[in-house]
This record gives C-alpha cells, sequence and structure tokens, in this order.
C-alpha cells in the first residue's frame, strides 16, 4: 500500500510541471492582426513598390499603367543619383536644414514648456491653445498666409520695412524702397524663411510634449535643489533634463524625421521646382520624378535614399535607448 502511494506522488510530481506550463495567449496577437494588415496595405506596400520602380527605367505614364514594358537597369539610378555633384549639393541643404531646423524647434518647444509649467492653469490652458492653433493649421494653409506676409508688393514685411526712415532703412540695409523686393529670390533669404515656417509650425507640439514630461518630474527634486542653492539652469540641467532624457530623444528623432521630409512649405514658398539651388532631398525627388521630361526610376531612387537615411536615424535612436535600459 505505501509502495503504490508513493510511486502514485512520484508520478504525480513528475507531472506537476507540464501542468504547469504556461500556455501562450494568443489572442494579443489575434488584435494585433489588423493593425498589422493595414500598416502592411497601406506602407509597406507602397514601399515595396517604390523599391521596385528605382530598379527600372521609367519614363512614361503608359509605362506605369502596364501599356509597356519596364526595361531593367539594376543598381544604374542609384549609381547616377550618387555620382551626381548635384545630389550632394541636395544632400547638404537637407541636413543642414533638418540641424538648424530641429536646434531651433527643441529650443523654442523647451523654453515654451517650460514657460506653461510655471503659469497658473487657466493661463496655461489659454497660452497652450493659442499655440496649439499654429500647429493644428495645415501646413498648407499656413505656408499660403506665411507667403503673403513675404509678398513683394502687399506684404506684411514689406509694408513694415517700407515704413522705417529712409536714411535709416539705407544705412542698415542699402536701400529704402522695399516694394517688388523679392524675398524668395536669395537661397539664404529662402532658406531662412522657410526655417521660420516650419519652425513656427512644429514647435507647438514639442511644447505640450515638454509640458507633459514636466507634470510627471516630481516637485520635491526641484524644490530640494533650489534649497541647495541651484540656480534656474542648474535645476534644469541637473534635474529635470535628465529626467526627460527618454522624451527629448523621442522628440529629436520625431523632428529629425520631419524636417528631413519638408516638402508642401518648400513648394509653396519656391512656386514649384524651378528653384533648384534650394532643392532637399523630398521635392529633388518629386522634381525628377514628376518634372517633364518624367523619370519614375530616378525619383524612386532618391525616396529610396530618404527613407534609408531616416531608418539609420530611427536605428541610431533604438539602439541608444536599448543601451540606457540595460544600464
Amino acid at each position: 500500500m505505501t509502495t503504490l502511494t508513493e510511486a502514485t506522488g512520484k508520478a504525480a510530481a513528475r507531472e506537476t510541471p507540464a501542468r504547469r506550463r504556461p500556455r501562450v495567449d494568443r489572442l494579443p496577437y489575434l488584435l494585433l492582426l489588423p493593425c498589422l494588415a493595414v500598416i502592411a496595405v497601406l506602407l509597406l506596400w507602397p514601399l515595396g513598390q517604390v523599391v521596385g520602380m528605382s530598379f527600372y527605367k521609367l519614363n512614361s505614364v503608359r509605362q506605369l499603367r502596364g501599356d509597356r514594358e519596364w526595361p531593367w537597369v539594376g543598381l544604374a539610378n542609384y549609381t547616377q543619383i550618387l555620382g551626381d555633384p548635384f545630389f550632394r549639393t541636395v544632400l547638404r541643404n537637407t541636413v543642414l536644414f533638418a540641424a538648424a531646423n530641429v536646434l531651433l524647434t527643441m529650443l523654442l518647444g523647451t523654453l515654451v514648456g517650460l514657460l506653461l509649467n510655471r503659469l497658473g492653469r487657466k493661463m496655461a490652458t489659454f497660452v497652450a491653445s493659442c499655440v496649439m492653433l499654429a500647429w493644428a493649421t495645415p501646413a498648407l494653409t499656413g505656408t499660403i498666409v506665411w507667403k503673403w506676409i513675404f509678398d513683394d508688393t502687399s506684404g506684411l514685411v514689406t509694408w513694415l520695412f517700407n515704413k522705417l526712415p529712409d536714411g535709416l532703412s539705407s544705412a542698415l540695409f542699402g536701400r529704402s524702397d522695399w516694394t517688388g523686393y523679392g524675398w524668395f529670390n536669395s537661397p539664404l533669404l529662402f532658406f531662412a524663411i522657410l526655417t521660420l515656417v516650419v519652425v513656427w509650425h512644429s514647435f507647438p507640439f514639442i511644447a505640450v510634449s515638454v509640458l507633459a514630461g514636466l507634470k510627471s518630474v516630481p516637485s520635491e527634486l526641484h524644490e530640494a535643489a533650489r534649497v541647495d542653492g541651484a540656480s534656474p539652469w542648474r535645476v534644469f540641467w541637473s534635474v529635470t533634463f535628465p529626467l526627460l532624457r527618454p522624451v527629448f530623444g523621442i522628440l529629436v528623432v520625431l523632428s529629425t524625421i520631419w524636417d528631413f521630409k519638408v516638402f508642401t512649405q518648400q513648394f509653396v514658398l519656391a512656386g514649384g521646382t524651378q528653384d533648384r539651388p534650394t532643392f532637399m532631398l523630398s521635392i529633388y525627388s518629386y522634381a525628377e520624378a514628376f518634372s517633364p521630361p518624367p523619370k519614375y526610376g530616378l525619383g524612386a531612387a532618391i525616396a529610396v535614399i530618404l527613407t534609408l537615411i531616416l531608418l539609420v536615424v530611427t536605428g541610431f535612436y533604438v539602439r541608444m535607448v536599448l543601451r540606457q535600459e540595460e544600464s
């Protein structure tokens, strides 16, 4: 009897781990399937089409419709783009423009976020609502307004400069009559106005995101730092910034992606694709693909290069986040 009981107990002990093995719950994966299907249809399939087009010579709409054969050229489109000196100019414009805009957007957005955190609830709500109007305004609508502001005949900036005393205007700028002055003719001035438009449209999102992060920082840490005699700058750099580093990291990555892909603002301010010295990668891809004679393969190759650059930026950020979590 004892022997039979012990054998039964041992058999039950051997079966217990198998019975307690956790069961894989497939419900979360099933719930993700619709989202993954939408991403595949709206993102992966068009991206695959663009990558495929970059290996062909496509110079007519009839080829895209399938009425004509697609001549296979392999990496010839990439070789032609990467070997073109103008591509290096465009890449330089894109990198410098993105770097300047990310820096200015993060700086202004952080300052506005800190200001909102110091205001009272009613005043902060009012200011945040006004600031968010810029971010909520469509890029096309906002850019049209800014183009009118810098119009060479009836624009607000032209009117203000014409109101300056002639002597002061001539001494500072070398001219007294600003009517007919082309604010968008100089590449440097064009990029300055474009930067103003992009920063104006982008900084509210940074400000609200920084404000949300500041609300999560315990006020006791700030109070302890002030009691120790720390200045406002030291409080921010030694207490606030380390706690909000992940927030700033993702905001920098998002701003970099957005600024690399600026198209609408540049297209509207430049009035199309005629101003080649101010080209950046996004409008360069559009111009090569759709300006007559169309070169859809070259445009697709430029778009793929831009996508790879943004993937490298995103991968660098993900790697940095993983390193921080491991440490």
